[in-house]
């Protein structure tokens, strides 16, 4: 079963377009890392690179607008980043364990899933107010929907992919 769920995460990762060898590229020299964390610098850099082109197709930025916003969006996927990183985690932690599961562990994988999404809320609600500052409201708001909307879409795919606690 543990195979079965690895694959699963596999595919899923796979489903999201990543490629290995773009996470290669941009893994620091000397530095070893393990399998999971090439997954998640992969995931990072395509969703990465997903969000901004859809939020450059959707914002349409004057010059001026857009040389103050990029900068801030980075910073902003920055810190989602770490929220991502820390989901992917814990799905691995879950397929390692899915045929031993017990409560404890059930309780903890569904309280991981709530806390991110909390975590997401929390950041969106605090950039919202750095957008506004180089954006404006309505184009800040719009921004917020955008990554909202990319969010749920990337949660839906991923969620279908992980059996459900039995």
């Amino acid at each position: 079963m543990r195979k079965t769920l690895a694959l699963v995460l596999f595919v899923c990762v796979c489903s999201l377009s990543i490629g290995w060898t773009a996470a290669r590229q941009v893994k620091p020299a000397g530095v070893t890392m393990t399998p999971i964390e090439d997954v998640l610098i992969a995931v990072r850099e395509d969703l990465q690179n997903d969000r901004a082109e859809t939020m450059a197709k959707n914002l349409k930025l004057t010059s001026d607008e857009a040389a103050k916003f990029w900068p801030v969006f980075s910073a902003y996927q920055k810190e989602q980043n770490l929220i991502m990183d820390e989901q992917l985690k814990g799905i691995q932690r879950y397929i390692e364990t899915f045929d031993t599961l017990d409560d404890a562990g059930a309780l903890e994988l569904i309280n991981a899933h709530l806390a991110r999404d909390a975590k997401m809320v929390s950041l969106r609600q605090k950039w919202l107010g750095e957008f506004q500052k180089v954006l404006g409201t309505k184009i800040a708001a719009r921004t917020i929907q955008i990554d909202r909307r990319l969010s749920l879409a990337q949660q839906m795919r991923l969620s279908a992919k992980i059996p459900l606690v039995h």
